[in-house]
């Protein structure tokens, strides 16, 4: 029988993720998407206004179109009295050109009729037999969105490399764009190994748990801006786990859940080995421990632990940078918070330690139970770090909790 053999170098998480970061390269694929489903999508090219937005002097409040100088006089004691020649509502224009003391009644967001030079809130107007008076002056382009205001035509809007937002593709809508050129989201494959785990839904045999980290990573990766394939069940085989890697090529990044410790089944490091390269497998952290990351046919590959609590941490730590970095995201910078500890925590892994937590109160309680204990993580508002040389943080010290969401 083949002995487990322990981890022979374990390298540092600052270690690991260089090493990660250093072999991803932003996707290069781009496409034409509608806009409605472009959200969060990154600008493969410049954008330029065709047009001016508005296209019009328009009006920035419902009134009357007037000329300024037939009413600087008004007062609230001496109105101007103006001849009402025309009503716009929303979306209507006027073929009539305005003359002294005359006014139209005007929708916001109007055209200002020809001959108009101001309008005048109808707060400051009364409306009698077809003649309105007016109580207050104003002045010349007075509650008048000027053309271009905006956007002008010709100027740039957005640069390539930005992330397009709800309001950005707002804009697109304003210069009338029904699609926008993108880059392709990263094509991650998700594949769970082990003949303990099965297909959620299914009859648990004896010693059968739900395959759980394919749907963690997938929603996770899916928030960060992957397009994700997840794979059936892979068993521990050598030739089973080769034969998904090469099935699964053609996608961008791989990942395995399982498989990546040192017991005598677990064969993905062998296999990345012998397809292509391992630059790490060992990270000196708790829990996550046997996280592996190796090249093949210039794809990444990541060794993820079985354990779903270990399996979803080290996503957030390693995962989502990577899938971030290649699909042109900006790299996420998590909300952080000091409070103080609810309890005493003595660490004596020997390794950086990630432990979940809950906030209530202000206090930090730890919710971590086990690796295998996915409600760790479902019950954590965030977490902290415990460095390699803290044996022991007590109660009521100040500590910062990194946050989830």
């Amino acid at each position: 029988m083949k002995e487990m053999a322990p981890f022979r170098l374990l390298i540092s998480r600052e270690e690991a993720m260089n090493i990660i970061l250093d072999s991803i390269k932003p996707i290069e694929r781009t496409e034409w998407v509608l806009i409605e489903e472009a959200s969060g999508r990154v600008l493969a090219e410049d954008y330029v206004a065709d047009r001016d937005v508005p296209p019009f002097d328009r009006a920035a409040m419902d009134g009357y179109a007037v000329k300024a100088e037939d009413n600087y006089a008004a007062t609230s004691i001496n109105p101007k009295i103006l001849t009402l020649i025309d009503v716009l509502h929303a979306g209507d224009s006027s073929s009539k050109s305005l003359g002294k003391d005359e006014c139209i009644q005007i929708a916001t967001g109007c055209p200002i009729p020809e001959g108009a030079d101001a309008v005048v809130m109808v707060e400051f107007t009364e409306a009698s037999n077809g003649k309105i008076s007016v109580f207050r002056p104003v002045y010349p382009r007075a509650n008048i969105s000027p053309r271009g205001e905006d956007m002008k035509k010709g100027e740039i809007i957005f640069r390539k490399g930005e992330q397009l937002t709800p309001a950005k593709i707002g804009v697109m809508a304003a210069i009338g764009r029904r699609k926008v050129f993108v880059y392709q989201k990263p094509k991650v494959a998700i594949i769970p190994t082990g003949t303990e785990i099965c297909d959620v839904g299914s009859e648990l045999k004896d010693g059968q748990i739900y395959d759980v980290n394919s749907y963690t990573l997938s929603s996770l990766l899916t928030e960060n801006g992957a397009q994700v394939t997840k794979s059936s069940i892979v068993p521990d085989s050598y030739q089973e786990i080769a034969s998904a890697i090469t099935s699964l090529i053609d996608h961008d990044m791989i990942i395995f859940s399982g498989g990546s410790s040192v017991g005598e089944k677990d064969l993905l490091s062998g296999v990345v080995r012998d397809l292509g390269r391992v630059l790490f497998h060992g990270v000196q952290i708790k829990p996550g421990k046997p996280t592996l990351f190796g090249i093949v046919r210039g794809k990444p590959v990541f060794g993820m632990p079985g354990y779903p609590t270990s399996c979803l941490s080290n996503a957030y730590i390693f995962l989502v940078p990577t899938v971030r970095r290649m699909a042109r995201l900006s790299p996420k910078v998590p909300r952080t918070v000091k409070v103080r500890l609810a309890q005493k925590i003595v660490s004596s892994s020997g390794r950086e330690q990630f432990l979940t937590v809950k906030l209530r109160d202000g206090k930090a309680y730890p919710v971590f139970k086990q690796s295998g204990d996915i409600t760790s993580m479902a019950m954590a508002d965030g977490y902290i770090i415990l460095p390699v040389n803290l044996d022991v943080i007590d109660e009521g010290e100040e500590v910062i909790v990194i946050l989830f969401e």
